[in-house]
């Protein structure tokens, strides 16, 4: 989905963020950093989101140490664009599901929920850990117009193997929790994970060819074919040829 996946999310928490007067007074986090004992967390990091600005007022420095990247790197269009291609439709179905919830919540039940789901993200290995995405309320007016959420990311690639994403909205302090909610599919896969020209070098990986066989066929350079090797191995999250071809097969993906 690329750029246009971005846009598509702005749309989405655009709807929970109208006509809200934003109070932009620093806040201490120290005093919200409590709110970790809500998260069951193993290999993690947090943030705060800035929803009406669509940008991270802060990001720990463990995200180094859980994707690989540095900390004043990872913006909120940068993380976007690395969730799996296979993912992004689910995520902005999830996001609108939250939306929606949230603006049935009256004043006093929005710091009673938590909201939780999990998909695919890029390491800077270029190999995908599975992140589990737990979100609470942090800030909002009294128009229940949300302006910063308080959100971990924990790497729960060792718990779950599977591609399916359960959203739940759990209830805290007594509220009723609905777990695996079916969110509306308003967003559809687009089922294309490989380029053009990826497919021809993959359609050549298949039928066995070595890379410099494959691109005497193809026209190009060898080191181009190991690039579209290298990126192939990466959407797949495969680690050699026979690991790729048995994906390949099982799920369908060409």
């Amino acid at each position: 989905m690329g750029l246009s996946f971005y846009n598509e999310a702005q749309k989405v928490w655009d709807d929970v963020t109208r006509e809200m007067i934003v109070d932009d007074k620093d806040f201490d986090l120290a005093v919200h950093k409590k709110l970790l004992d809500v998260f069951h967390v193993g290999s993690y990091y947090y943030y705060v989101f800035d929803i009406k600005n669509l940008e991270f007022r802060f990001i720990s420095p463990a995200v180094k140490d859980v994707l690989g990247y540095e900390p004043e790197n990872v913006t909120v269009p940068f993380i976007m664009s690395l969730i799996h291609p296979e993912d992004q439709a689910t995520f902005l179905n999830h996001e609108a599901a939250v939306v929606e919830f949230v603006k049935q919540l009256s004043y006093d039940q929005l710091a009673r929920y938590k909201f939780s789901y999990d998909y695919r993200v890029r390491k800077a290995s270029g190999k995908y850990a599975r992140i589990l995405q737990q979100v609470v309320s942090l800030k909002y007016d009294e128009n229940n117009n949300l302006l910063y959420t308080f959100g971990v990311h924990t790497d729960i690639s060792h718990l779950k193997k599977n591609n399916d994403s359960i959203l739940s909205f759990i209830g805290l302090e007594g509220e009723k929790s609905y777990i695996d909610v079916k969110p509306k599919e308003i967003y559809k896969a687009s089922g294309e994970i490989f380029t053009p020209r990826e497919k021809e070098v993959l359609f050549h990986i298949l039928k066995g060819e070595q890379s410099q066989e494959i691109a005497e066929n193809l026209f190009i350079s060898k080191h181009t074919v190991n690039t579209h090797r290298k990126n192939i191995l990466s959407k797949t999250n495969t680690k050699n040829t026979i690991e790729l071809a048995i994906k390949i097969v099982t799920e369908g993906l060409v």
